[in-house]
């Protein structure tokens, strides 16, 4: 499991957005990984679910992380 941020987000993240991320400048990246960690940090409801499961946490905050970039 990586353990660097962006690799992180990039394992949270669904296959397509993955692929999409992956092919971004390093800068996007760690952007995007610095945003999700925010994410992670600053909703409640994320850390209640990261209780119950860390990665769905993740990958919840990925997908919101990515719908605000995409919206």
């Amino acid at each position: 499991m990586p353990t660097d941020p962006v690799g992180r987000f990039l394992t949270a993240l669904d296959p397509d957005h993955r692929e999409a991320v992956g092919a971004k400048p390093r800068a996007e990246q760690e952007q995007l990984a610095a945003a999700w960690e925010r994410e992670l940090e600053a909703d409640d409801e994320l850390d209640t679910l990261d209780e119950l499961s860390p990665p769905a946490a993740e990958a919840e905050a990925a997908r919101r992380v990515m719908a605000r970039e995409e919206g």
